[in-house]
């Protein structure tokens, strides 16, 4: 089997070696780990030191979002045939080993799409975040009928089904509560799993503004809707 590893990264010079080195390297089923840096237009050295690395690295001419950086890698794992993907942030933020946890219930043929949620364990998240995200839940439930305690979450693992299936219009971080809905459309089964959250001087710099939940659900809706 093979997985595929989707790092979007857009200025992530400082962490983006960190990460890649952080990665496991053999998990039990798969023959193929590949780590894939898809960096969305970056300004600093990003791309020149993930070659550095054993990962691949896409590059996009632009900064086009996440979303869009997303979709650029799993077209990538499509055309590589890989069984699964996983998302994973850039920053430092996730924790590797719970690569394998979310992979579990797709290897277990109980889930199509797996979110890695903040949310389910007890541990210290910056009441920010959980104003922010306790948002986008709402939202997303109340608009598109799906609940998730974690929809913002960047750690998810996609099999091929979900991979071929899922058609995201939206480009920027408002693509995270896209996915839900193009999972529920498609009939996909979603399952969330506790995963740990890494919170650091950087990460919290890097992560999404607060100011711009606001604009980011306004794009979502606008998009999906006219």
């Amino acid at each position: 089997m093979k997985l595929v590893i989707i790092i979007p990264a857009f200025n992530e010079s400082p962490a983006i070696q960190t990460v890649l080195r952080s990665l496991p390297k053999n998990i039990k089923g798969f023959t193929n780990i590949l780590p894939l840096v898809v960096d969305d237009g970056s300004t600093d050295e990003t791309y020149q030191k993930a070659q550095k690395s054993e990962a691949q690295v896409i590059r996009h001419s632009i900064n086009r979002g996440v979303g869009a950086a997303t979709k650029t890698g799993i077209l990538w794992a499509l055309k590589k045939n890989a069984d699964i993907t996983v998302t994973f942030d850039a920053d430092g933020q996730h924790d590797p080993n719970d690569i394998k946890k979310i992979i579990e219930p797709i290897l277990l043929k109980k889930a199509d799409v797996v979110i890695g949620s903040r949310f389910l364990k007890k541990q210290k998240v910056p009441i920010d975040r959980l104003i922010i995200n306790w948002c986008a839940n709402l939202v997303t439930y109340l608009f598109f009928g799906v609940f998730s305690t974690d929809t913002q979450s960047g750690l998810r693992a996609l099999s091929k089904k979900a991979m071929a299936s899922l058609n995201f219009k939206t480009d920027r971080m408002e693509f995270s509560s896209e996915l839900l809905l193009e999972a529920k459309k498609n009939k996909l089964r979603i399952k969330e799993i506790p995963t740990s959250v890494i919170y650091t001087t950087y990460s919290r710099k890097k992560g999404q503004k607060n100011l711009n939940a606001i604009p980011v659900m306004a794009r979502l809706l606008v998009k999906l809707f006219r």
